[in-house]
């Protein structure tokens, strides 16, 4: 049989533990409305940069297909996107301040060492406003937030399209 003609079956998808926002609906709504007051004021790019690499970084696939097209339906190139999980040796795709985002991103992501460390921070101040900064350090908490229920629930990637959720 040649490679022309074989089909190979994809592996099932997983069935997601619970709905969680249809069980808990009004976290779901605060959650929401802190989402949306979280991006105002940042570059919408810039804000799907720092949501696809946290969510890299806690392996949450559904975050992952729903920021990817947010990302290529604000404008981002492929290239970017697929250059981000290996920014630290792409460093030459992004703009200084893009840098600083993601390395804040990575730091309060991980938390390893129990904070964020002072060079890290101070990059990033340097590059954002104190207000804009604020945001930024919401915005990365409310990825977080949402790689954690998706990751924990089991949400199942592949079905999002852009501007189908009212964030």
């Amino acid at each position: 049989m040649s490679n022309d003609t074989k089909t190979t079956a994809l592996a099932a998808e997983h069935t997601p533990r619970m709905e969680l926002f249809k069980l808990a609906p009004e976290a779901y709504k605060a959650a929401v409305a802190l989402e949306i007051a979280s991006k105002k004021g940042l570059d919408p790019v810039l804000v799907e940069l720092v949501k696809i690499r946290a969510s890299q970084i806690n392996h949450c696939a559904f975050c992952l297909d729903m920021h990817t097209k947010d990302a290529l339906a604000a404008g981002e190139s492929v290239e970017r996107i697929v250059q981000l999980a290996a920014w630290e040796e792409s460093r030459h795709f992004y703009t200084e301040k893009e840098l600083a985002a993601i390395e804040l991103t990575e730091a309060v992501t991980v938390l390893t060492d129990g904070f964020v460390p002072d060079e890290v921070y101070a990059k990033a101040a340097a590059h954002f406003e104190e207000a804009e900064l604020a945001q930024l350090i919401t915005v990365i908490a409310m990825i977080n937030v949402w790689n954690r229920i998706a990751v924990t629930t089991r949400l199942s990637p592949g079905h999002y399209t852009p501007g189908s959720l009212k964030r």
